[in-house]
């Protein structure tokens, strides 16, 4: 099975974890396509490796995303529950209401929506680098696919049932799909010389740039 066709099937399995559905407020696509789910898989790996941060350690971040909602922006938790979002964020909380630090209070900032993937990406970068206590520092000193994938675990999703070995699979298989390495890696091999600059590792625009 091939790179691109493995992330796909793995997309597709936890997409089964939440709904892709409508909440109060603006009124987001209901649809998604696996090219879109591959698509935002890329974007965000992207996205944390424009940041500055190791493809290793982006991996771990992505690893978590899918298991939270597949990297769909319009995702609702299954059953009707309170997280919404690729991070599933709770509603009531870092959604829609802690102070300063939540999702449609920063997309609107930047004039975007709160379910696009552009204004979610923004918005884990602003908690990670602006907020604190989301465990940036400890994510920039792991050099291990799995050190990464516990980290962001732990220090930002504060998840319940976080099924870490799925997680930690997941962000192993995004690494090799995205990463340009010579080679494939484990989830607990360190930092070598395989592993290549990336050349198009891009941001997506809407970014506070007074928050970088």
């Amino acid at each position: 099975m091939g790179k691109k066709l493995a992330i796909l099937v793995l997309l597709a399995v936890t997409a089964c974890a939440t709904d892709p559905a409508i909440d109060n407020g603006d009124d987001p696509p209901t649809s998604s396509t696996e090219q879109d789910l591959s698509g935002n898989t890329r974007a965000a790996f992207n996205y944390f490796v424009g940041k500055g941060l190791t493809k290793r350690q982006a991996a771990g971040i992505v690893g978590n995303l899918i298991q939270e909602s597949s990297v769909i922006p319009t995702a609702v938790q299954y059953g009707g529950g309170p997280g919404r979002g690729i991070a599933q964020w709770s509603v009531g909380g870092r959604w829609n209401h802690s102070y300063h630090d939540n999702v449609a209070w920063y997309a609107g900032r930047l004039g975007k929506s709160r379910w696009s993937l552009s204004a979610q990406l923004a918005f884990i970068w602003y908690e990670l680098h602006s907020v604190g206590g989301y465990g940036l520092s400890a994510l920039r000193h792991t050099t291990t696919i799995r050190g990464a994938t516990i980290v962001f675990e732990r220090d930002y999703e504060i998840c319940g049932a976080c099924d870490e070995s799925r997680r930690v699979s997941y962000a192993t298989q995004v690494y090799n799909a995205y990463a340009g390495a010579r080679r494939e890696i484990t989830a607990d091999d360190d930092v070598t010389d395989i592993e290549v600059p990336s050349d198009q590792a891009v941001e997506l625009e809407g970014d506070d740039p007074a928050l970088d």
